[in-house]
């Protein structure tokens, strides 16, 4: 059962989705913040907003009772009214970008020590099996007829 268990991990597709899996959820907050501290607002200044995740369109009304700023998407989301949130569709999406290409080059670097490994193994020639009785034998006849003659 030990060595089915191990089979099954060390196989290549299931290695390279824990690996993806372990990597996005260890980076998630990095990268999350990487988006939303750093990226979003450089692209929301080139697109003539600080804030690139408040990017939204009102679908629905706003109700009376609502006292918050009608600009405020948390405030509004929260108030349940419909909202179109582009803004924060795309900072998702750059999120999701980021923790891709920063799982494509783990797995490139795996896959290189993998390969490298693989060509080490290939390269050290192998240890020479023991001689058979059958050879052992052989020998001591030989080496037994040069001392006769």
């Amino acid at each position: 059962m030990l060595k089915e268990f191990k089979a099954f991990v060390l196989r290549g597709n299931v290695l390279d989705l824990a690996v993806a899996v372990i990597i996005g959820a260890a980076f998630n907050k990095i990268v999350t913040s990487l988006t939303e501290d750093i990226i979003m607002p450089v692209i929301g200044k080139i697109f003539g907003g600080l804030d690139f995740s408040g990017y939204f369109v009102v679908l629905g009304k706003v109700p009376a009772t609502y006292t918050g700023s009608p600009t405020d998407y948390a405030a509004l989301k929260k108030a349940g009214v419909s909202l179109f949130g582009y803004g924060e569709f795309v900072t998702q999406v750059v999120n999701f970008v980021i923790v891709a290409f920063i799982i494509f080059l783990l797995i490139k670097a795996v896959n290189k020590a993998m390969t490298l490994n693989a060509r080490e193994q290939a390269a050290t020639p192998a240890a020479p099996a023991p001689d058979s009785a059958e050879v052992i034998l052989l020998r001591e006849i030989r080496d037994s007829l040069q001392r006769r003659a």
